[in-house]
């Protein structure tokens, strides 16, 4: 498989769709969980410590976190400077594909967010028609 930035998914450009395509782990280290919380937080933070991020994205385990931070530094979204301190300090921060990512996750989010009176009000009449059975994904 090509590897430039000209490269293909077996037969045509990148597609999302297929899954050879390497754009398709690009987009699920993105938008998974901990990936688009990482990725917002970083985006509202600036430059954040390892301990700072996880404390801001509630929830996420310092495997966890640490994973997703490999996966976004290996695809090019997150910058890792490690500092010549002790005792040893980390910084991640957003880089420039990243920050575009960013700004684009952050519509969704806030998109989201400003909808859930509606989004609430769908699930309750949907767990209402289900026998209060909500839906999981």
């Amino acid at each position: 498989m090509d590897t430039t930035a000209q490269g293909t998914c077996g037969d045509s450009a990148f597609d999302v769709f297929s899954r050879q395509c390497p754009s398709r782990s690009v987009l699920e280290a993105v938008t998974g969980r901990w990936g688009s919380l990482t990725v917002g937080a970083l985006r509202e933070g600036g430059t954040l410590r390892f301990n700072e991020l996880r404390r801001r994205v509630d929830g996420v385990s310092e495997k966890m976190l640490s994973q997703t931070l490999h996966a976004l530094e290996r695809d090019g979204l997150v910058s890792r400077q490690a500092q010549p301190t002790n005792p040893p300090r980390v910084d991640y921060e957003l880089t420039p594909l990243g920050q575009e990512v960013a700004g684009r996750l952050i519509a969704l989010i806030e998109l989201i967010e400003g909808r859930m009176p509606q989004v609430l009000t769908a699930q309750a009449r949907y767990d209402e028609t289900r026998g209060g059975q909500p839906a999981r994904a």
